[in-house]
């Protein structure tokens, strides 16, 4: 774990310090080479944990268990559509030891490769072959990549480049500000003080929902972490963006780390934590290095005094963007959900209060104190708030678009420049939300006219799909994806992802089941036992592609 400023609270016990060295377990295992002969034991003895507990986060997590994979080509659908499948093909002729992996959050510039830990966008067969089986050789001849002291670096497009910068919540073009007007405004207003309800009522007048899934009202968790009687808290930056269609979080943190770093400033001040996490996937390290510079930037200013940033780097699990999945990870364990209640307010990371946001919802922040909640509030349509919309698949830009949060896909797709091709159906946010078809193009993306509809808004990474595709394959392509995402913690999950897989794979084959009956005619009964008995999101919505393809598409499957 690298950490800025790091120190254990003073009246820290023993037995918690420990369970902070335990949680660099994941860390040492990474350093160690991930899950190679004598890792665990080593890493074991030097964090205090069993050698059972070590070899079970190593094998849990895809970049330590399998740490000689260095070329990992992206099978998200949109790369998938952009030839991901010919890219990887292209990779084992040139005789790279390379496999497909969940998506990148590069949805944006597909097809995506990861090499060992860095992205690369828009990689081609003939980068592939260019290798001559050397990974280290392997690079992308996309324009956007640039080289600079630390490393590559990439940015995908953003717009829309004539909006007023009032009528944006975020302004991804716009420059970065380190004089920390958001954190005076708070403190004016009381924030961390006793007197916090001008701070809270502000934040409250916004409207602001979180950005990355539920929706959740903001200000409700702020005050409940602040009302906690356990003085210790933590603050927590969701950055696990692994849904895929999504990648609004990491233009995000590389365009404006400013509005990140201010925002958890002051959450933190306001809920009364003095240690911040920021929790990033391991693919993010272009990101990573923006965050740093801009810890920095605010720390020469002597804006952060009192507080500690800890940057903490994912080790491969989408499961891991569940909130509590998340803190059992910063944890040094496997990513498995808790069972809720408690919330995280209440019993958080190391069972202290913990505020846990997108980092989307943490970067409005700063602007909403700047300009005043009812400004943002204005922002939006029926709902608060401009909104990062991510669009891909068939468009003419895809990219990161912030529009006022409800509007609908022909004036998203239309800042991307248009359709390309005719319009078959849409995943309004990410593979969670399932499909719709065309006849939904006018209807408002936000929470609540998606919801209407029994789909959702989510992190709003909306993947369009034109006449070209089957919505069968499409489908088994996120079927795949949460199957091979799943913790296997529950069994309603474990075991129904894995069977409706299955089904598809057997009606594309024109097969029955062994009994008789046809391959999907059980399939409505086992999404809705994962919908009940799942204990996280991801089970409870695994099965959401597949009902609403077959709901919206019945052509595209076998009578």
């Amino acid at each position: 774990m690298s950490i800025t400023g790091g120190r254990a609270p003073k009246d820290a016990s023993r037995r918690e310090q420990q369970r902070r060295k335990q949680g660099e377990l994941p860390d040492r295992l990474q350093a160690a080479g991930g899950m190679v002969p004598e890792a665990a034991a080593k890493v074991a003895t030097a964090t205090g944990s069993s050698e059972a507990a070590a070899f079970g986060v190593a094998s849990f997590y895809s970049l330590l268990a399998r740490p000689d994979k260095k070329v990992r080509v992206c099978t998200g659908l949109s790369c998938r559509m952009k030839g991901a499948d010919e890219v990887l093909e292209a990779a084992l002729a040139a005789g790279l030891d390379a496999e497909g992996c969940s998506c990148l959050a590069a949805c944006d510039t597909p097809p995506a490769v990861l090499k060992d830990r860095v992205t690369l966008p828009e990689v081609t067969a003939l980068d592939m072959a260019a290798t001559k089986g050397d990974w280290t050789a392997l690079a992308s001849s996309s324009h956007r990549v640039q080289a600079t002291a630390t490393g590559i670096t990439w940015t995908g497009d953003v717009g829309p480049a004539d909006a007023a910068p009032d009528s944006l919540s975020i302004n991804l073009l716009g420059e970065a500000n380190y004089e920390g007007a958001g954190l005076a405004k708070a403190a004016e207003l009381g924030a961390g003080t006793d007197d916090a309800d001008a701070f809270f009522q502000e934040l409250e007048n916004s409207g602001l929902q979180g950005r990355g899934g539920a929706g959740f009202p903001a200000h409700i968790k702020w005050r409940a972490v602040a009302g906690q009687p356990v003085q210790e808290r933590f603050v927590v930056l969701n950055a696990d963006e692994g849904e895929p269609g999504t990648f609004k979080d990491r233009e995000l943190m590389m365009r404006r780390p400013d509005l990140v770093i201010e925002g958890l400033a002051i959450a933190a001040r306001a809920v009364g934590a003095d240690t911040i996490y920021l929790y990033l996937r391991g693919e993010f390290q272009v990101p990573r290095v923006c965050l740093e510079d801009a810890i920095a930037a605010f720390e020469a200013a002597g804006l952060l005094t009192g507080l500690d940033f800890h940057i903490h780097e994912g080790q491969g699990s989408y499961i891991c963007g569940e909130e509590t999945a998340l803190l059992e990870a910063l944890e040094g364990k496997r990513g498995m959900p808790r069972l809720k209640p408690p919330f995280p307010v209440e019993v958080g990371l190391w069972g202290k209060p913990t505020l846990i946001h997108n980092v989307e919802t943490i970067a409005c922040v700063p602007g909403i104190l700047a300009r005043g909640g009812a400004a943002f509030r204005a922002q939006g349509r029926d709902e608060a708030g401009a909104k990062l919309y991510c669009v891909s698949g068939h468009v003419a830009r895809p990219g990161t678009y912030e529009l006022p949060l409800g509007v609908t896909l022909d004036e998203l797709v239309e800042a991307a420049g248009g359709y390309v091709g005719e319009l078959k159906a849409f995943c309004p946010g990410g593979a969670s939300a399932g499909f719709l078809p065309a006849s939904e193009r006018t209807r408002p993306l936000d929470y609540k006219s998606l919801g209407e509809v029994g789909s959702m808004l989510g992190s709003a990474g909306v993947v369009v799909l034109n006449d070209t595709v089957d919505m069968r394959w499409a489908c088994l392509e996120q079927l795949r994806f949460f199957e091979d995402e799943s913790c296997g913690q529950c069994a309603p999950c474990r075991i129904g992802t894995r069977y409706l897989r299955e089904a598809v794979d057997r009606d594309v084959a024109g097969t029955c089941q062994s009994n008789g009956d046809r391959a999907l005619t059980h399939v409505d009964d086992v999404a809705w036992q994962m919908g009940e008995g799942s204990i996280c999101g991801l089970g409870q919505i695994a099965a959401l592609p597949l009902t609403s393809a077959r709901k919206y598409f019945p052509g595209d499957f076998q009578d």
